[in-house]
């Protein structure tokens, strides 16, 4: 519903044939980035899909996205390889 749609998070979710438990794996990549201080409360809400909730929001630089995501693939491989 584009009335309480946010603008400002962006929710990511894993859609790989690999991974079992969505939820699991998920939580997994965010402790995976908040260890590498590279992420901190990424998860998404207990409520919402199993996945990655990432603030896009105006006190977020472009760059922190940009240099955010070779850390996501990165601990996405990890946690793949780890299945």
């Amino acid at each position: 519903d584009p009335a309480t749609r946010s603008n400002t998070s962006v929710c990511l979710k894993f859609t790989d044939d690999r991974i079992q438990d969505g939820a699991k794996f998920a939580k997994a990549v965010a402790k995976r980035l908040e260890t590498e201080n590279v992420a901190y409360d990424i998860g998404a809400y207990r409520d919402a899909p199993a996945g990655l909730r990432v603030w896009c929001g105006g006190t977020v630089e472009t760059s922190d996205i940009v240099a955010m995501l070779p850390w996501l693939e990165w601990a996405f491989e990890q946690e793949i390889a780890a299945l």
